[in-house]
């Protein structure tokens, strides 16, 4: 036993003696080992720089004025972590067991570059290097990985840069995180916050069998993102190289600020399309950066929708989804909220707007998205049951409208939205048994027609707000009408005693055709049938300045046995929505009366000539007659006083 207690002492004593002269090597040296033994037990170069501290036992530790961590072989993109005021500790007899159990991490300010290819390797699987390379046989060493566990790290103000092959480059500044890992074999929680744009953004997440998870594994996972306007947490399974599935969660009130904390920018979405948003969906996003969402139920601060999408990622987003809403109201788009609202719609009183319409969303996204709803409301304009088909293509938007109940009838064809070069708007649309009051007031505020009809109409205007596209307008169109009734005017009335004012005129059939340029609708050849006469007409609508120069010739179908009809020309000038009516009676009288009036002139012409004693062949116009003789009649007075 005595034997045993010298052996004993003499071996503590030759540790003493090691630890001792370790304890009073040079911190360069120092570093050199420390560096030897990371690169060692993490198969990458490491450099340890600065002011040195080393503990051996039980924790491996290494503080440093400077830190870096060289990258996997396969890649030149420089280090995989460079930090200042960095500290390391590895559980000394974990590696003693072929186990790297890193107890802590701390770093200030590093750069970490975390890469990822396609084959699935990535730049955070480390290996063994124990087994050396043998240079000079140029064999190539065996490397393994061994099991990794890092039971605290904290980062602070660190550069994380993450490059996963096919995909875009992906840079936060100023990242602090935490990683809490007690136990190699189990769940590690994780806290990360940034501020891409000021705003704090905040990430809490818990991965189970986190050492699975970092050999590629698909593991149960849970997060939450938090920041100004908003969070969404995520529940499901997913992996380090990039799958996920589980069930997703959305809540902001103020998805604007909530978007912008995340650093997409300045975002104006429009009032029910986004600005709040409540969404419950199914998520899977694949390896090459695709995105489903199943069972969407979404409420988009009022307008609520179900339905399914599918998102491409690497790039311009690619949209494919079909929607459904209840009751859709689209009037919001375009609006702004407060007291510029209020001006806008104060300002449309009186014209069409001219404040500038924003349409670079456009090019936010590619795809086809289908959207049905119980009915739809567009500003003023109202519609039922809705089937639309959204395409857009490098900012060319094409609404579809395969099917919408509006108006007791139907409507169907395209509405297009091309801001490639500049905004412009256009579209061929077809109206079927519409009721045009009610489509005119909503329209263009006019009250005066009734009656169900049938319209086609192409259009195409440019300009980067409502009021330039209206004066810009260009296209064509018809229409035609059943029974109906035009109130403020009664052409009957009007036929019996030349009163245009107060009344309605009740007609069987209206049919037209028009042009459209700059802004201006002519038409030339209305045809008004009505029971007792029929009408005409012919004159210019200036859609731009919203206002009417028209002029409506009814013509009586009999008035007596001696006279075919009676015609009394109707002009309508004004502001569309309260223009002024009123008879022509110069030219009804030209219609009507020429005989009359050619008979009467040729009575007064004879009694002149007889009068004033010319001859029967003078074709002079009767007023220049009278005028001549009346001259000549003074010269002769005048004369006479010299005689």
């Amino acid at each position: 036993m005595r034997w045993i207690m010298r052996g004993i002492g003499v071996l503590l004593l030759i540790v003493v003696i090691v630890l001792g002269a370790l304890l009073l090597m040079p911190g360069e040296r120092i570093a050199r080992l420390a560096s030897d033994q990371l690169s060692r037990v993490t198969g990458r170069e490491v450099s340890i720089t600065g002011d040195v501290g080393v503990t051996f036992w039980p924790v491996l530790g290494v503080t440093a004025g400077g830190l870096e961590v060289g990258n996997a072989d396969w890649t030149d993109k420089g280090a995989m972590l460079t930090a200042a005021n960095a500290a390391i500790g590895v559980d000394a007899g974990a590696l003693l067991r072929g186990e790297i159990r890193i107890t802590n991490i701390a770093a200030q300010s590093p750069v970490i570059r975390l890469e990822q290819r396609r084959d699935g390797r990535a730049s955070w699987q480390f290996t063994d290097s124990a087994s050396g390379a043998q240079i000079e046989t140029e064999a190539a060493p065996s490397q393994h990985k061994r099991p990794l566990s890092i039971q605290k790290l904290e980062v602070e103000n660190a550069t994380l840069i993450y490059d996963s092959e096919g995909a875009d480059l992906v840079t936060y500044e100023g990242v602090d995180l935490a990683l809490d890992w007690p136990e190699q074999g189990g769940a590690a929680d994780i806290v990360a916050s940034m501020a891409p744009t000021g705003e704090r953004v905040t990430l809490t997440g818990r991965i189970e069998g986190f050492a699975a998870f970092l050999e590629g594994e698909v593991q149960p996972l849970r997060a939450q993102l938090e920041t100004r306007g908003g969070e969404a947490t995520f529940a499901g399974r997913g992996s380090l190289k990039g799958a996920l599935a589980g069930d997703l969660k959305i809540n902001s009130a103020d998805t604007a600020a909530f978007l912008a904390s995340l650093g997409a920018g300045e975002v104006d979405l429009p009032l029910g399309l986004g600005r709040s948003v409540d969404l419950r969906s199914g998520l899977t996003l694949s390896l090459d950066r695709r995105l489903a969402l199943r069972d969407i139920v979404a409420d988009l601060g009022g307008n609520s929708v179900t339905g399914q999408a599918d998102l491409a990622l690497n790039g311009r987003p690619r949209i494919n989804a079909n929607l459904r809403a209840g009751a859709l109201d689209l009037s919001g788009v375009g609006e702004a909220e407060g007291g510029a609202a209020v001006e806008r719609r104060q300002a449309a009183a009186d014209g069409w707007s001219d404040e500038e319409i924003d349409a670079g969303w456009l090019a936010a996204f590619d795809g086809e998205i289908a959207l049905s709803g119980d009915s739809i409301t567009l500003g003023d304009l109202k519609a039922g049951p809705t089937r639309t088909v959204l395409r857009n293509d490098n900012s060319r938007m094409v609404f579809d409208l395969q099917d919408m109940a509006a108006y007791g009838g139907k409507i169907a064809g395209e509405f297009v939205m091309n801001n490639r070069s500049g905004l412009s708007v256009g579209g061929k649309l077809r109206a079927q048994g519409v009721q045009m009051r009610n489509l005119l007031e909503d329209a263009a505020g006019v009250t005066r027609f009734t009656g169900d009809g049938d319209a086609a109409l192409s259009f195409l205007g440019s300009g980067q707000s409502v009021a330039a596209i209206m004066r810009s307008l260009s296209g064509s169109g018809t229409l035609a009408m059943g029974r109906g009734t035009i109130a403020g005017i009664d052409l009957d009335a009007l036929l019996g005693s030349v009163d245009a004012k107060g009344g309605s005129t009740v007609f069987d059939s209206v049919e037209a055709s028009f042009d459209i340029a700059d802004g201006v609708l002519r038409n030339d050849d209305l045809l008004m049938l009505l029971p007792n006469f029929n009408a005409t007409g012919e004159g210019r609508v200036d859609l731009g300045a919203r206002s009417i120069d028209y002029t409506v010739t009814p013509k009586a179908l009999r008035v007596n046995a001696s006279r075919g009809g009676l015609a009394v020309p109707v002009r309508i000038t004004g502001p569309w929505a309260d223009p002024k009516v009123k008879a022509d009676l110069r030219a009804a009288i030209d219609l009507n009366f020429s005989e009359e009036k050619k008979r009467a002139e040729d009575v007064v012409r004879r009694k002149v000539q007889e009068e004033l004693d010319i001859a029967p062949e003078d074709t002079r116009d009767l007023e220049d007659l009278v005028k001549d003789e009346l001259e000549n009649a003074l010269k002769r007075e005048l004369l006479k006083l010299f005689d």
